[in-house]
């Protein structure tokens, strides 16, 4: 697994407002790095794809809800 953010292209989502959201680059084998977007030279956070996956199903059925 990558563990370093060069050369990584980090986006973030066109509904972020006042750059308060993370941002997500891809990673060659399937997943994800994750960073604050207030803090672009801060920690980044890596998960692998099986990882992501888990977390974006997650994030669709609800499990993330309040």
């Amino acid at each position: 697994m990558q563990n370093s953010s060069e050369g990584l292209i980090f986006v973030k989502s066109s509904y972020s407002v006042q750059n308060a959201c993370v941002e997500v680059a891809a990673l060659p084998d399937g997943g994800r790095a994750v960073r604050d977007s207030k803090n672009p030279n801060g920690p980044v956070h890596f998960f692998n794809r099986e990882e992501w996956d888990a977390f974006v199903l997650g994030a669709k059925d609800g499990q993330f809800d309040n």
